[in-house]
């Protein structure tokens, strides 16, 4: 079936929305603790509350998200239901990453000001990711452009992800920090991020047409039982958002801090380090990106993922014997790993979508909002986990008392009582003083729980999602023939 013209200029203009909207997630969910590890001085309590207060508001934020997903469900406006929430979403979110890379409190003031900016950040992103990825389904009911405007979508987000991974470190650390200080630097990156989200949206908000059929009937009101029969009625959407609750965790865990601490702490305070393994490690992946629907059609999607997994194996297992080699074999260890799980991701994407219309095949009702609010939700709990993995590391392996020196230093540099150049250099002492043993225990769980999890994601996967693509099709039939 050849795709409408509408069609082909949303597979262009909802992709190129998320560009911003993914650097302003990167900052926040990739950064946020490195950037307070190597500016504040704090005591194991006070990383404690840190790490208590972002657990809390993503678990909040988390369960907050099928409602936001109701809402959206229940909006009626001439510019439809998504649209709205778009735009509210990313210019609150702006404003609140601006202050809280720029406040300059320290101790227990600014531990009470982060918790009161990282609860708003979780309401005014969900505003906006829920109703973005929510519009998928409303897009197009063509499996070929769907499977474009997600894999697009995707690549889009990781251009977004790529640009910000690579940037931020260079320009916020080591010789090349903006500013001469990381304190600075990040203050001005959070704005320019801030500025740039938005920007992108335009082209979402302006240029996308969705289909707005269901809008004509009259919606239901918010409700928690609605929510909740959804979810739990739906059988494959359970075993699909556990798959990708573990998958996503396993992840995520390098990119959540230990990944940037461990270079660091092994081969130098130099954000260029940090970049060069994030942009080669994820190169591979812009690969699928492109070609994932082609991959995926001949493949199908349960076979693509033992491929997968076996060279996840084969990268992991190059990061893990790094040490003895170099930094190269760690960077092309993670490309390897982050192709296989990137490619996992682009599965679970794609099969939460489809159990739309599974949903609609059971129980008559589509739920779109409903359904796509379950990744956000469930990239928030494992978020969560992730913050809670790495903030236990740092704690198990005394990495605090490394980086409250290094803080030290950059406080000194951002006030103008020492030079750049002398930063530099007292940090490098204090990096020296960093044993084996310390690296060596980040390496191992960054490696190891990333392995163990994405495993156990295939293996669900592969016993329990029926919805393959045989099936899907022949859904997508009934539906056809009962609408007929």
């Amino acid at each position: 079936m050849g795709k409408s013209s509408t069609d082909r200029r949303n597979i262009w203009c909802f992709p190129l929305g998320t560009v911003g909207r993914d650097m302003v997630y990167v900052i926040v969910s990739n950064f946020l603790l490195t950037y307070i590890m190597f500016t504040r001085e704090l005591t194991n309590g006070q990383l404690g509350a840190i790490t208590a207060i972002m657990v809390a508001a993503r678990i909040f934020d988390a369960l907050n998200d099928p409602i936001m997903g109701n809402i959206i469900e229940c909006t009626r406006t001439k510019w439809g239901k998504f649209k709205p929430w778009l735009v509210a979403g990313a210019i609150s979110t702006s404003l609140v990453i601006a202050f809280l890379f720029n406040t300059k409190l320290q101790g227990w003031a600014f531990i009470t000001a982060f918790g009161i900016a990282y609860f708003a950040f979780s309401i005014t992103y969900t505003m906006n990711d829920i109703s973005y990825w929510g519009m998928i389904p409303a897009l197009s009911r063509d499996s070929g452009a769907r499977d474009a405007i997600t894999s697009r979508a995707t690549l889009f987000a990781g251009i977004g992800n790529g640009l910000a991974s690579v940037v931020i470190p260079v320009f916020t650390t080591g010789a090349m920090a903006i500013g001469g200080n990381t304190q600075s630097s990040y203050g001005i990156m959070a704005i320019i991020i801030g500025i740039l989200s938005p920007l992108f949206l335009l082209f979402t908000v302006l240029f996308v047409k969705e289909n707005r059929d269901d809008m004509k009937t009259k919606p239901a009101p918010v409700s928690l039982k609605k929510i909740l029969k959804t979810i739990t009625g739906n059988d494959q959407l359970v075993w699909i958002s556990v798959c990708f609750l573990i998958q996503e965790t396993g992840s995520m865990i390098i990119a959540g801090g230990l990944g940037s601490t461990y270079i660091y702490f092994t081969y130098g305070y130099k954000g260029g380090l940090y970049s060069t393994f994030t942009l080669v490690g994820m190169s591979a992946t812009a690969f699928l990106m492109i070609f994932y629907p082609v991959i995926a059609g001949k493949l199908g999607r349960k076979k693509l993922m033992g491929w997968l997994l076996i060279l996840s194996v084969a990268g992991y297992a190059m990061m893990l014997v790094s040490p003895k080699i170099g930094f190269w074999l760690l960077v092309i260890g993670f490309m390897c790993a982050s192709f296989g799980q990137y490619g996992y991701y682009l599965i679970m994407m794609i099969s939460i979508i489809n159990t739309v219309e599974y949903n609609e095949y059971k129980f008559g009702t589509r739920d779109e909002a409903i359904i796509a609010s379950l990744r956000p939700f469930l990239t928030k709990l494992s978020s969560a986990l992730i913050v809670m993995i790495t903030s236990g590391s740092y704690m198990l392996f005394g990495i605090t008392q490394f980086t409250n020196k290094i803080s030290y230093f950059e406080n000194l540099a951002s006030k103008g009582a020492i030079t750049e150049d002398q930063k530099l250099e007292e940090i490098d002492k204090v990096l020296a003083t960093v044993d084996g043993g310390k690296s060596t225990g980040i390496l191992l769980v960054m490696v190891i729980l990333s392995l163990i999890l994405m495993a156990v994601s295939y293996f669900i996967y592969k016993k329990k999602y029926t919805l393959d693509e045989e099936e899907y099709k022949r859904i997508c039939k009934e539906i056809d023939d009962r609408n007929h």
